[in-house]
């Protein structure tokens, strides 16, 4: 597994972590604006993780792609994601 795999996994690993953390804070009743910014973090590390990602698939399976003239299709499924991101 490369860096920047290791990285990403680092990111979800500690976004689980926090969620479960959420969780428990719910449980136990925690003040709600506590946990609102609980959840931002955990929305803030996967969304950087997700970037990651992306960053990894264009640098290796985007660049293949257009190497083996298919990569229209490639680009097709990055719009379709970044389309959900910027939603």
């Amino acid at each position: 597994m490369n860096e920047q795999k290791m990285r990403t996994l680092m990111s979800l690993k500690t976004a689980k972590g926090q969620i479960d953390g959420i969780i428990k804070m719910l449980e136990e009743g925690r003040y709600c604006v506590d946990i609102s910014n609980q959840i931002i973090a955990a929305q803030s590390l996967l969304k950087k993780a997700n970037l990651m990602i992306l960053k990894q698939h264009m640098n290796h399976c985007v660049k293949d792609a257009f190497k083996h003239d298919n990569g229209e299709e490639k680009v097709a499924e990055i719009i379709d994601i970044l389309s959900k991101i910027t939603k």
